[in-house]
C-alpha cells in the first residue's frame, strides 16, 4: 500500500489523457489556470505564478488568497511533469488537507481523474501518475520522501527552523523547487531570515493588502481602527513587528552583536 492508502502500482491511470483541451502549449501557469480551472489571476497573483526561480518567497497579507494560488501553483506543475511529487508542509494536518482539497477541485475542474482528495493520507495521484501530498508539521511524518519536484510550505512563519532544515534534502536529487509562503510572525526563524537575509538566488514577492482588488479601502480602514497597530501592519501590511514582550528591538539586539550599537563593541 502506498502513502495515500491505495496501491498505487495497480492504478489503471496511467495511460489516460491530460485534461481535454490541454494539449501541452499551455505551459504558461495563469493561462492554464484561466481556461482549465477558471481562476482568473491578478497582476500579483500571475507574477507569482509565473516565476521560473527555484526558491520563491512569497510575504502576504491574510486573505490574499496565496493557498489558492499555491493550489493552482502545484495542480499545474503536476499535470505537466508526469511521475513527479509535489510536497506541501503546513502547520497543521487541517491546512494540509484544505491545501489538497483544493488541488483535487482544479484536478476535477481540469478534467483529470484523481485518486485521493485531501482525505485521512491529505494526498492525491493525477492520471500521469504525479502525486500531490500534504503534511502537517510534524518530523515524524516527513521521513522518507526524496525527488520532491516542488516543496511549498505554508505559512512558513509558523513552522519550526528544524523541519525547515529537515525538508530541505528532499529536494537534493531532483534539484526541485522551494517555496515559502506565509504572512509574517516577528523577526524570528528561517521565513524572516530568508526573507531580510538570504541569497541572492530568492524571488521575494511582498503581497499587501492595501495592493490586492479582492480588499476594499474601507475594510482596511475599519480593521485598522479595531486592531492594534502591530498586529494590524503584521497581518495585512506584510510587516515584521518585533514580539510584544521584547525590551529590545530584533534590529537594535542584531547591530548590538555586531559591534554597531552606539559604539558598543561585545
Amino acid at each position: 500500500m502506498g502513502y495515500l492508502g491505495f496501491d498505487e502500482t495497480g492504478l489503471d491511470m496511467a495511460d489516460e489523457p491530460m485534461a481535454a483541451g490541454d494539449t501541452g502549449e499551455e505551459a504558461d501557469p495563469v493561462e492554464w489556470a484561466r481556461r482549465m480551472v477558471g481562476f482568473a489571476a491578478d497582476e500579483k497573483q500571475a507574477t507569482v505564478l509565473r516565476s521560473e526561480k527555484k526558491r520563491v518567497i512569497l510575504n502576504c497579507s491574510r486573505q490574499w488568497g496565496k493557498s489558492t494560488v499555491t493550489a493552482v501553483k502545484a495542480t499545474h506543475f503536476a499535470a505537466h511533469h508526469p511521475g513527479s511529487t509535489t510536497i506541501v508542509l503546513s502547520a497543521s494536518a487541517r491546512q494540509s488537507r484544505e491545501f489538497v482539497r483544493k488541488a483535487a477541485e482544479f484536478a476535477r475542474l481540469a478534467g483529470l481523474r484523481t485518486k485521493g482528495g485531501g482525505g485521512p493520507d491529505h494526498g492525491l495521484v493525477l492520471p500521469n501518475r504525479a502525486r500531490i501530498v500534504g503534511l502537517p508539521s510534524k518530523e515524524e511524518t516527513i521521513r522518507g520522501f526524496s525527488a520532491v519536484g516542488l516543496l511549498l510550505i505554508d505559512e512558513a512563519s509558523r513552522v519550526s527552523d528544524a523541519l525547515y532544515t529537515a525538508v530541505r534534502p528532499m529536494l537534493a536529487v531532483s534539484n526541485g523547487s522551494l517555496w515559502l509562503m506565509s504572512t509574517p510572525n516577528g523577526k524570528t526563524g528561517f521565513f524572516w531570515d530568508v526573507w531580510s537575509r538570504g541569497e541572492e538566488d530568492w524571488e521575494r514577492v511582498e503581497a499587501p493588502a492595501t495592493e490586492c482588488p479582492r480588499i476594499s479601502r474601507e475594510f482596511l480602514e475599519a480593521e485598522e481602527k479595531a486592531m492594534l497597530g502591530r498586529v494590524f501592519r503584521r497581518e495585512y501590511l506584510c510587516c515584521f513587528e518585533d514580539a510584544e514582550t521584547s525590551v529590545f528591538g530584533a534590529d537594535e539586539v542584531r547591530r548590538a552583536f555586531s559591534g554597531e550599537f552606539g559604539g558598543l563593541r561585545l
